[in-house]
Formats: structure tokens, sequence, C-alpha cells
């Protein structure tokens, strides 16, 4: 389908910058137990109490990793329960990936998936020019926040696809993190392309506030090592930079004084170090919005 508003920077080597650094990271293996186990079994429980039926909506859900563990859990809570699943994303190579993951995944395949392949905006905009909006139980938006142009208009769209006793969660890196800090500081270099304004947890908060919603907050930490950034023969750590920048090319995008700047900030503001390795605050806020 046709986008209308930029592009998608989830396709071809931008997939492999986004698979290094959760291989590097295990952003994922450090979200999943905390959701899995801490977070939204009681939350699972409380949204589908004496409901027939449920509705799950992933928006931005990428290669369904995170997705499919979700489901099961909420499957596994209310096995009788028939589920409909919607994704909406913006990355065919990532969708691919996503339905390659359910095709192996044998207890999702009873559950109807709507795929649609656009960007959040251009979601909201055909549900809106429809009428008939379909509505959710729970909805989840991880790590996808960034990318879209208005997030307040696009937290009170997806909130009022809720139904009753629905929850939003949005997952997104923590105020005071490398990334917060990395981004916050170099906004005029990095802001210009897929992410053209930074914000982080404080920011949706404080949104959430403005909109008088209900939430709660829960901090997960995940620091991890980006020694190989500062080795400039690193293959690996070339594309974790070019992650970081979201750039093609970090070592050809930049200045040698705003490259050496970023690399600075990276080792000195952004992470510690311990024993000779450079450990980044990669810290997350699982936020929890409830309709």
């Amino acid at each position: 389908m046709a986008e209308e508003v930029k592009t998608t920077c989830f396709e071809g080597n931008g997939v492999k910058r986004f698979q290094v650094f959760l291989q590097l990271s295990e952003e994922h293996k450090v979200l999943l137990p905390c959701l899995l186990h801490n977070i939204l079994p009681e939350e699972f429980k409380r949204i589908g109490l004496d409901k027939s039926s449920l509705d799950v909506l992933g928006v931005g859900s990428g290669g369904g990793e995170m997705d499919v563990q979700i489901l099961t859990l909420l499957q596994s809570t209310f096995p009788a329960v028939p589920i409909t699943t919607d994704i909406v994303e913006g990355s065919a190579e990532l969708t691919d990936n996503f339905k390659a993951l359910i095709a192996k995944t044998t207890n999702l395949q009873k559950i109807p998936f709507a795929w649609h392949l656009m960007t959040s905006q251009n979601y909201e905009k055909q549900s809106k020019a429809k009428g008939d909006m379909k509505k959710f139980d729970f909805i989840h938006m991880i790590q996808m926040i960034y990318f879209v142009d208005d997030f307040g208009d696009t937290i009170k769209f997806y909130h009022s696809l809720l139904k009753n006793n629905g929850m939003l969660m949005i997952v997104i890196d923590s105020t005071h993190s490398g990334w917060d800090i990395l981004w916050k500081t170099y906004k005029k270099e990095l802001a210009v392309d897929a992410i053209t304004e930074w914000r982080a947890s404080a920011e949706v908060i404080a949104c959430l506030k403005s909109q008088g919603l209900k939430y709660e907050e829960h901090v997960i930490p995940n620091p991890f090592d980006i020694t190989e950034c500062f080795d400039p023969s690193s293959k690996t750590g070339g594309l974790l930079l070019d992650f970081f920048t979201l750039k093609a090319n970090f070592h050809q995008s930049f200045t040698p004084e705003i490259r050496a700047g970023i690399l600075d900030l990276l080792r000195s503001k952004c992470s510690t170090e311990k024993d000779g390795k450079v450990i980044f605050n990669n810290n997350l806020s699982c936020i929890l919005v409830y309709a």
C-alpha cells in the first residue's frame, strides 16, 4: 500500500542495524520476563474478566517477537475465549518476518490476524475515514512512539479505541537514559529523518497528565556493552552507531567534530565504564494507560 507519510527506516540495511541492536542489548529478552511475569498477568485477568471475546492491536509490532509471547500469555489466561489480532506495521520486511514466526507458532494459528501494512498515521486516517472504528481490549505500542509526528494526537486516538476495562501499553526509552541524552543533545543533527522530534518517558507522561488519563509506569533497567562502538575497525560497532543515530553510515554522515562529540557523549554521559567496558544506559519505561 502506498505511503503518504515518511517511509519506515526498518527495511533492508535498517533491519540489519536493528537486529544488531537487539542482539547486543538483548532488549526483548529483558523486556519479556518483566512483561510476562510481573506486569501483564494480573492486567490481563482484569481486562478479560467476563469478556466473551478479546481484541488485540499491535502498533509498530516489527517482526512480532514480542507479540507472539504476549498473545500466548493472553491465550493461556483465557483459553476458551476467542482472540482477534490486528497488526499495524510500516515495514514489509518485518511484517514478512512476523508472518513466518506465526507459521512456526502452533498455538497462534487459530487466531485470525488482520495485517495493516502502513504507518500508524495512515491507519489512523483510514480508520477515521471509515467512521466505524474497531475497538480493542489491549493495544500495545512498543518502541514506536518516536516515529509519529504528533504523539499527543496518536495517544488520544489509540486510547479512544479502548473497550471497557481496556488498556494501552506504551514501551519507550526512559528519560535520562543514554538514548534520551544522545538525542536531546544532538537533536539538530539526528532528528531530521524517520524521527523528527525526540520524546522519552517524561514527555509521554506529561501528555497523559494533560489529557487526564490514568496511567502507571514501570521502569525496566537494561544496561548493555557498547565497547565495540569505539573500535573504528568493528563492523558490529559501526552498525550499532548507525542504529543509535538512524544513519546509513555513521562514519560518513557527520563531520569529524560531530562524530567525535557523539562518541565522547556515548562514553561519558550515556554510559558508565566498568572493567574496561563501556556500559550503555538503555533503561526502558513500560507505561500502562487505562481506559
